[in-house]
């Protein structure tokens, strides 16, 4: 199947109490794994995160769509929001930056979703693996709040920041800083990095539990009550307004 939805939450347990652990969002292909009641299990193609969604928030497709949404590129909303539109106006939908599009004909500016054609006339996504076209799609997020498993410019954690500026730049990242911080290239010292590479921090458990894009020497964007520029060392993560460093250095990595 594929989220319907812009934003459909992923809960941990098929209950509205349980706490979202994720976002699918609109155009994204997934395997359902499990029913119960009005809840299905998923497991979305990109990156593999599993979770509840609504059934009301996903559509089905065929064994051979899936396929195709997951192996071939689709085309990326780039703008931080954006509209579909259909013949009938309640079926038109607002899209978030990195939302596929499903099966998109550019000439046409036409998607498809099951059955249904809808007109996309916004910017898409164009990928250009470059330090500097990363930095600029990071930014597309700058201020947004901050919310745990959020994953667009209306709400988004540290991780989900990563995954959609890297996404947007033609990389694909898994889901968590954790699972994030297994791909790409260690470097050794901080004054190796360069504008876009990962910088990674861990808790007292020694656990990677944060994650923010380098921008310039000593400076870091990441997801920390909202999306916000900071102070970055040999120590961690400095905060100016609170006077204190605020996360601990763990890890470099590099995807260029």
């Amino acid at each position: 199947g594929f989220s319907l939805y812009s934003l459909a939450p992923m809960r941990a347990e098929p209950s509205h109490r349980a706490e979202m652990v994720n976002q699918a969002l609109f155009g994204e292909a997934f395997e359902i794994l499990d029913r119960k009641n009005e809840w299905t299990h998923i497991r979305l193609g990109h990156d593999g995160y599993m979770g509840w969604v609504l059934d009301r928030q996903i559509q089905g497709i065929t064994h051979e769509s899936y396929r195709r949404l997951v192996d071939e590129p689709q085309a990326l909303v780039s703008d931080a929001v954006d509209l579909i539109e259909h013949d009938s106006p309640s079926h038109t939908r607002t899209v978030v930056a990195g939302s596929p599009l499903p099966f998109y004909q550019p000439a046409e500016q036409i998607l498809q979703v099951g059955s249904e054609a809808f007109l996309f006339q916004g910017r898409t996504a164009q990928r250009l693996r470059t330090r500097e076209e990363l930095l600029l799609n990071a930014y597309l997020y700058s201020n947004a709040p901050y919310l745990w498993g959020g994953r667009s410019a209306f709400g988004i954690d540290c991780s989900g920041l990563t995954q959609m500026a890297y996404r947007l730049t033609g990389f694909s990242l898994l889901r968590d800083a954790s699972q994030q911080a297994t791909q790409g290239r260690t470097l050794d010292f901080l004054d190796e990095a360069q504008a876009g590479d990962l910088v990674f921090f861990d808790n007292e458990a020694g656990q990677i539990v944060h994650v923010g894009i380098y921008v310039r020497e000593n400076r870091i964007l990441h997801a920390s009550g909202s999306v916000r520029m900071d102070g970055l060392d040999s120590t961690g993560i400095y905060n100016a307004e609170l006077g204190k460093h605020t996360h601990k250095l763990r890890l470099i990595k590099t995807h260029f």
